[in-house]
């Protein structure tokens, strides 16, 4: 469809450009007014010229009334990688990615072992999320229970908060913490 519109776009322009060029020429005195009165009067009388003309003047009414009335892209596209746009009776509801990301990174600060995090989300046209985490963890934590605690908590605090399911949560430990000293 996308190349239609490009097509039709190009094609309306092209038939605005010319029209405009006549007119312009017209009114600065540059082409004589009789020539255009005749060539409007050959391509109305006759047939085939006639048609032509109607053809054109009907797609141009068309492709007016398209770009005045119809969007050429959905709401959906333009709202694509800011976020989710759910939709019900009472209205529409815009989750941000970075509110997702935010939802995430306190649920992965609330678990002990974790130091610091940073996230990356990624929505499928489904509207499925995908979580990519970023861990340092201390020199305690035990890697592979945590990972796995977190996930589960992840796509059970996402699924609670907003409804979306959460297909993935793939976590990357960068590093361990090194243990802080305490102080006397």
């Amino acid at each position: 469809m996308r190349f239609l519109n490009k097509v039709a776009l190009v094609l309306y322009s092209w038939i605005i450009l010319i029209v405009a060029i006549i007119l312009c020429t017209v009114i600065f005195g540059w082409m004589d007014i009789n020539l255009v009165e005749r060539f409007i009067e050959y391509g109305v009388t006759q047939e085939l010229p006639s048609r032509i003309i109607l053809g054109v003047s009907i797609v141009c009414i068309l492709l007016s009334i398209k770009s005045i009335f119809f969007s050429s892209y959905s709401t959906k596209k333009e709202n694509e990688g800011q976020g989710v746009l759910l939709e019900n009776d009472n209205g529409k509801l815009m989750i941000s990615k970075e509110t997702l990301e935010n939802l995430v990174n306190s649920v992965a600060k609330g678990f002990g072992g974790t130091e610091e995090i940073s996230t990356r989300i990624e929505l499928d046209k489904e509207n499925n999320v995908k979580v990519y985490a970023n861990l340092v963890v201390s020199t305690d934590a035990v890697i592979k229970d945590l990972s796995s605690n977190l996930q589960t908590k992840v796509k059970e605090k996402v699924k609670n908060a907003t409804d979306l399911e959460v297909k993935e949560v793939n976590i990357k430990i960068k590093n361990v913490a090194p243990k802080k000293e305490e102080k006397l």
